[in-house]
């Protein structure tokens, strides 16, 4: 049987494939389990030091497999949507909270849940064919995956209740205009390598410096300015103390290219 998240190490680079292309890789509770779990995993695995997500085939998720969902309906169950707290909140705070940058390599269609995971990576490439869909609506919901969180602070409050309440399609250039996409490149077959290329880039990086820039700016979007200085302070502590931190300083001043070994 077919894995339904495929995991492949290329030095220091994971990329994590939903692979259920035949569904445009809708999301059941098989794949939500493993990328949960996956997404567990890399929050303390030290050898890695950059992640890309993708999808199977000609799409990046079409969200919820609503198939299953259909079926679950049909029980009578008394809480439906009990996924969203089992599966769906489990993987958004884990991988918006993952240590290291994560590239989103959105292929084709991306809706719903599927969209807002691509939200929740750090930097998301697409092509011609990419484009996004807050569907929650169409089927009488509302948002999740975090989507209620990240699209506004990427598209504005406006543009976040325009395009979730009327769950329009935004196709490659105006998703790239919005800030959908950090990059929009001229051949889909070019996004999955681009965005690897780009997470090879990352994880030579300072890595402890990329975890709290992610930190600070997550709490300095909640909170008040002392909470945005304090977190500053305490990423500055971290940070001062590493390795890379002292390695960088001293070869920007004997004029060398800097080393970063994440430590």
């Amino acid at each position: 049987m077919t894995e339904p998240l495929l995991v492949d190490r290329t030095g220091p680079v994971v990329t994590l494939t939903l692979n259920r292309p035949e569904s445009m890789n809708s999301l059941d509770v098989a794949l939500k389990e493993a990328l949960r779990d996956a997404l567990a995993g890399l929050e303390t695995d030290r050898s890695c030091r950059a992640v890309v997500l993708t999808g199977a085939g000609r799409a990046f998720c079409a969200g919820q497999d609503l198939q299953e969902h259909v079926r679950t309906l049909a029980t009578g169950d008394s809480d439906p949507l009990a996924t969203v707290r089992d599966h769906y909140n489990p993987i958004a705070a884990r991988l918006a909270h993952l240590p290291m940058p994560v590239v989103a390599a959105v292929r084709g269609m991306a809706a719903g849940a599927g969209a807002s995971l691509a939200l929740l990576a750090d930097l998301r490439i697409g092509g011609p064919k990419t484009s996004f869909l807050m569907a929650f609506a169409k089927v009488g919901l509302a948002a999740d995956t975090g989507a209620s969180w990240t699209l506004p602070r990427l598209v504005g409050h406006a543009k976040a209740i325009e395009l979730l309440l009327l769950a329009e399609p935004v196709p490659a250039a105006e998703a790239h205009r919005l800030g959908l996409l950090n990059q929009l490149l001229d051949d889909d077959e070019e996004v999955l390598p681009a965005a690897q290329a780009l997470a090879a880039r990352l994880a030579a990086g300072p890595t402890v410096a990329y975890g709290a820039i992610k930190r600070q700016l997550s709490i300095g979007a909640a909170g008040t300015l002392a909470d945005a200085l304090a977190a500053e302070a305490h990423a500055q502590r971290i940070c001062g103390a590493t390795a890379d931190h002292r390695a960088a300083t001293e070869a920007f001043v004997a004029k060398r290219k800097a080393v970063f070994e994440g430590r």
